[in-house]
C-alpha cells in the first residue's frame, strides 16, 4: 500500500425517487434530521434559510432545487435530512429527500461523466453500486451558482519581476471540476501566464511523462486532490517516484477544509497544499515554486 492509497467512502442519497447521488465522505461533517430554519432575506431561491446546529448558524440549500429538480415541499421537509459539508471554506447544509447509506468506494472505478451533458451538468463522475447508477455531484459548481465568486478572489496582482519569474515555467493544471478549472485558468489568464490544463489525473501523468521525453518537463503541477481515477495524492506520489518528472513543484488544492488533507498531501510528496480557491494564495505558492527552480 502506498501512502497515496487514501480511501474515502461515498454517501449515497436521493434528490428524487429515481436517481441516486453521492458525495465523498471527506466533504461531510455530519448528517442531521430536518430542523427549523430562519429565512435569509434577499438570498438565492435555492437557499431555504439558516439552521443553528451546535451553536453555529449554517445556510441550508435545497440541493434538488439548486440543480434544477423539483424543490422540496414544506410537507416533505419533516422526513428529509441535512448534509452538513465543509467545503470551499464554507460550512453549508444541503437538504436532501433521503439518505441511503455510506459505502466504501475505489475511486479508480469512478468514470468521468459524458461530455454531452453540457456545461451546467452538476456531475464530476459516475459509478455503479448494486447494479444501480450513482452520480457524484459537483459541489463546487453548485456553490458557484448560489454564491457567485467575488471577482477579487479570482485575480492576483503581480509585479513585473514576479511575472518574469513565472513566465518561463511550464505549468500544468489538473481538476475534474469545470468550475475549479475555470477559476485556475482565469487566475493565470489575468496575469498572462501560459499553462496546460486537463480534467484527468491519468492524463496529467501521461502529459508529464511525454513532456519529460520531449525534454520540456513540467515545472509546476497544480492538482485537485479529490478526482476520480487517479486522485491528487496518487498523482503526486507517482510523480515523486519517477525520476524523469520528480523535479516538478507540486501544489495540491482541495475544497476540503481539513488539516488532514494538508498533512496527507505532504506525506505523498507535495510541496504545498491549499484550500481552494484564492488566486492570491495560488500565485504566491507558484512563486515559491519558481524560486526553487531558480535555486536549482
Amino acid at each position: 500500500m502506498s501512502k497515496a492509497n487514501q480511501s474515502q467512502g461515498l454517501l449515497l442519497f436521493r434528490l428524487n425517487h429515481t436517481q441516486q447521488f453521492a458525495l465523498g465522505t471527506l466533504k461531510i461533517r455530519e448528517l442531521v434530521p430536518f430542523t427549523p430554519l430562519t429565512k435569509i432575506p434577499h438570498s438565492h431561491p435555492a437557499i431555504m434559510g439558516a439552521a443553528t446546529i451546535r451553536g453555529m448558524t449554517i445556510p441550508v440549500i435545497d440541493m434538488a432545487a439548486g440543480i434544477g429538480f423539483k424543490p422540496i415541499t414544506e410537507e416533505e421537509r419533516q422526513h428529509c435530512y441535512i448534509i452538513i459539508t465543509d467545503c470551499q471554506r464554507m460550512v453549508i447544509g444541503f437538504l436532501v429527500r433521503s439518505i441511503d447509506k455510506i459505502i466504501e468506494c475505489n475511486w479508480r472505478n469512478i468514470e468521468a461523466p459524458s461530455g454531452n451533458l453540457g456545461k451546467n451538468a452538476f456531475l464530476t463522475g459516475v459509478t455503479r453500486f448494486d447494479d444501480h447508477l450513482v452520480q457524484l455531484l459537483d459541489v463546487e459548481l453548485l456553490l458557484s451558482k448560489i454564491f457567485p465568486d467575488d471577482p477579487v478572489t479570482n485575480r492576483a496582482i503581480l509585479t513585473d519581476v514576479q511575472r518574469e519569474k513565472l513566465k518561463p515555467l511550464r505549468i500544468l493544471l489538473v481538476d475534474d471540476s469545470k468550475v475549479a478549472r475555470k477559476q485556475l485558468s482565469d487566475a493565470l489568464d489575468s496575469i498572462n501566464i501560459a499553462y496546460q490544463v486537463t480534467s484527468d489525473g491519468h492524463e496529467a501523468l501521461q502529459m508529464m511523462l511525454q513532456a519529460a521525453k520531449n525534454r520540456a518537463p513540467i515545472d509546476l503541477l497544480v492538482s485537485d486532490i479529490e478526482m476520480p481515477g487517479l486522485d491528487g495524492y496518487e498523482l503526486a506520489f507517482e510523480v515523486k517516484n519517477n525520476p524523469d518528472i520528480a523535479s516538478a513543484y507540486i501544489i495540491l488544492h482541495t475544497s476540503l477544509s481539513s488539516e488532514i488533507s494538508v498533512s496527507q498531501a505532504k506525506q505523498v510528496g507535495a510541496n504545498e497544499a491549499l484550500t481552494k480557491f484564492d488566486a492570491k494564495e495560488l500565485i504566491e505558492a507558484m512563486l515559491r515554486g519558481a524560486q526553487t527552480k531558480l535555486v536549482v
